[in-house]
C-alpha cells in the first residue's frame, strides 16, 4: 500500500493536535499520483519497452523456459549450441514471458509500467517518505526519477527495487540500532540472485555495512570519538551472522558458484569496455548526466554539514560514484545512494530537534492515494493497443520485421550473418535463423564477440571471421558501411533492401 508522509491512526492526536486539513491533503494525494505515475503515462503514450534491443531476448528466453520447464545451460537460440550459458536472469526472463502470455506483446509495456511504479514508490520510502519528511522525499525522489530516464524492460529494474530496500534496512539498522531488521536480507537475496546478476552491487553494499561496522568494533576506545557508532558485541555477532547468511543466499540459485564467476568476467570483458556505449564512462553530454553529479554533490554536502563520520554512507557514496560514473548503465547506483543518504539525513535532522509530533494524516489519505495511483496505472495498461498488428507496427520502426519477413518467406539458405543490435530481436521472431551474435556477450565471451565488432569496424578481413566465411545469408542496417560495400562486390547480391535493412546473399 502507499505510504504517505505520516502513518494513518484511528487514536486522537497527541497534544490535542488536528489531523492535516483536507485540502493540504489533496494536495499531497496528486503529487503522490503524480510522482508513482508519471513514468508509467509516458510509458503508455510512448511505448519505448518495444524499442529496446535487450529485451528479446529475455522474452525469447522466457518462453523457452515455459515450454520446456528446465533452465537453460548452453548456448540457444545461436551459432554457438555447445557453449557453456549462465542465465543468470532466468527469473525475470519468466516473468516477463508470463507477462506477454497474459496480456500478448503488450505485457512488455505493461511489465515496465509496473516496475517503473514500484521505482519510483521505493525512491519515495528511501527519501524518508514513510516517516515526516513527505515534501523533501517527495523533492528528492522527483529529482532522481530524473536521473533515471530511459529505463527499459531489464532485470536491472527489479535490482533497482531490490538495492533500495536493502539499502533502506541497512540505514535503517544503523541509525536506530534496530539490527534484527537485517533479517530480511537472506531472503531478499535468495530472491535476487534468481533475477539479475546485479545481487552483486546489493553484496558490495552489504559489504561496506559489514567492514564499516567491523571498523567501529574493533577500533581502539581513543578512537572512539571519530565514530558514530560503536556497536555492542552482540549486534557485531550479529551483524555479521546475516552477512555470512546473505553470502550463503547467493548459492540458491541453478548455477550455485557460476555466478560469481559470471560477475567477474562481465566486469573484466574487452568486448564490453571497447565496444559498447552503455559501459562506457558518463559523457555529460543530456541533462539528466548533471542533474546526477548535482544530486551526488549534494548528498555530500549533506554528510558535511552534519560532520557527519558515518563510514558506511561516505563509502558507498564513493564506492557508487566511481562504478556510476566509470559505466552509464549503471548509473543508478549512485542515485540510490545518493537518495539513501538525504534519507536519512531527513531523518537523523528530526531526532536532533526533537521537535514536536507532526499533524497526523487524515484516515483516509493513504488508501485514496493508493487508488488512485492504482487507478491510474490500470487506465494507463487498458490505454494500450490490444492488437499484436498495431504493437509489431511500432517495433518494425526500430527492428527489421519486413527484412525477416521477407528472410522466412523465400527460406533464404543458412547460416545467418546479422548486425549486433538486432541479434536479440532476431532469437524472438526468427527463431528458425540462429543468430552469430546477440546481447548475450557472457555466452559468446571475448573470442567470439571481440572478432565480431573488430570486423563490422573494418579492422580485421571479412572472410577472416569463421562467422562471416561461412555465412550464406547477411543481414544489416541498410545505410550502414558493411551493408553498402558488400552490395558493390562481385560475391555478393543484394536480396531485400528497404529503409531499414538490407538483406545480402551470396552469389553461387
Amino acid at each position: 500500500m502507499i505510504q504517505s508522509a505520516e502513518t494513518v491512526s484511528l487514536a486522537p492526536p497527541p497534544s490535542g493536535l488536528r489531523p492535516i486539513s483536507p485540502g493540504i491533503a489533496g494536495i499531497r494525494i496528486a503529487v503522490l499520483a503524480a510522482l508513482f505515475t508519471a513514468a508509467a503515462l509516458y510509458q503508455a503514450s510512448h511505448l519505448t519497452a518495444l524499442t529496446d534491443p535487450d529485451s528479446w531476448i529475455h522474452l525469447r528466453t522466457g518462453t523457452w523456459i515455459l515450454e520446456h520447464h528446465t533452465i537453460p545451460k548452453d548456448g540457444l537460440f545461436s551459432q554457438y549450441p555447445s557453449l557453456p550459458w549462465v542465465d543468470s536472469c532466468w527469473g525475470f526472463d519468466l516473468l516477463l514471458a508470463t507477462a506477454c502470455k497474459l496480456c500478448g506483446l503488450r505485457g512488455l509495456p505493461v511489465l515496465l509500467m509496473v516496475l517503473q511504479a514500484a521505482i519510483a514508490v521505493a525512491l519515495f520510502l528511501l527519501a524518508g517518505g514513510a516517516r515526516k519528511n513527505f515534501w523533501p522525499a517527495a523533492i528528492v525522489a522527483a529529482i532522481a526519477q530524473c536521473c533515471l530516464l530511459n529505463l527499459q524492460p531489464r532485470p536491472s529494474l527489479i535490482s533497482i527495487v531490490f538495492f533500495a530496500l536493502e539499502l533502506s534496512l541497512l540505514l535503517h539498522a544503523r541509525r536506530s540500532g534496530q539490527i534484527r531488521a537485517l533479517l530480511w536480507l537472506p531472503p531478499l537475496f535468495i530472491f535476487w540472485v534468481n533475477l539479475d546478476h546485479q545481487f552483486g552491487y546489493g553484496l558490495m553494499a552489504l559489504a561496506l555495512f559489514f567492514l564499516a561496522t567491523a571498523v567501529e568494533y574493533f577500533a581502539p576506545p581513543s578512537a572512539s570519538p571519530w565514530f558514530e557508532n560503536r556497536p555492542a558485541p552482540a549486534a557485531f555477532r550479529f551483524s555479521t551472522a546475516v552477512f555470512g547468511a546473505c553470502l550463503l543466499a547467493t548459492l540458491f540459485s541453478p548455477y550455485t558458484y557460476r555466478l560469481p564467476e559470471l560477475i567477474w568476467q562481465s566486469a573484466t570483458s574487452t568486448a564490453v569496455d571497447r565496444y559498447l556505449p552503455e559501459f562506457h564512462s558518463m559523457r555529460f553530454r543530456q541533462p539528466q548526466d548533471y542533474l546526477l553529479l548535482l544530486l551526488l554533490l549534494s548528498a555530500f554536502l549533506a554528510l558535511g554539514r552534519r560532520r557527519s563520520r558515518d563510514l558506511f554512507q561516505i563509502s558507498l557514496l564513493a564506492v557508487a560514484a566511481v562504478i556510476s560514473f566509470r559505466f552509464q548503465r549503471d548509473t543508478w547506483l549512485v542515485t540510490l545512494a545518493a537518495v539513501g543518504v538525504f534519507g536519512d539525513r531527513f531523518s537523523a535532522s528530526q531526532q536532533e530537534e526533537n521537535s514536536a509530533p507532526a499533524r497526523p494524516a487524515a484516515p483516509w489519505e493513504t488508501p485514496l492515494a493508493a487508488t488512485l495511483v492504482l487507478t491510474l496505472l490500470a487506465a494507463s495498461a487498458i490505454r494500450l493497443p490490444d492488437r499484436n498488428d498495431l504493437l509489431m507496427a511500432k517495433v518494425a520502426e526500430t527492428f527489421p520485421v519486413r527484412a525477416a519477413d521477407y528472410i522466412r518467406q523465400n527460406r533464404v539458405p543458412q547460416p545467418l550473418f546479422n548486425t549486433y543490435p538486432w541479434g536479440s530481436f532476431l532469437t524472438w521472431y526468427l527463431p528458425e535463423y540462429p543468430v552469430v551474435i546477440d546481447n548475450r556477450l557472457d555466452l559468446y565471451r571475448d573470442s567470439i564477440s571481440v572478432p565480431y565488432f573488430q570486423l563490422t569496424l573494418a579492422e580485421i578481413p571479412l572472410e577472416s571471421h569463421p562467422g562471416f566465411a561461412r555465412a550464406q545469408t547477411f543481414l544489416f542496417d541498410a545505410k550502414s558501411p558493411i551493408a553498402e560495400a558488400l552490395a558493390t562486390l562481385p560475391g555478393f547480391r543484394v536480396a531485400y533492401r528497404d529503409d531499414l535493412a538490407c538483406v545480402l546473399m551470396r552469389r553461387n
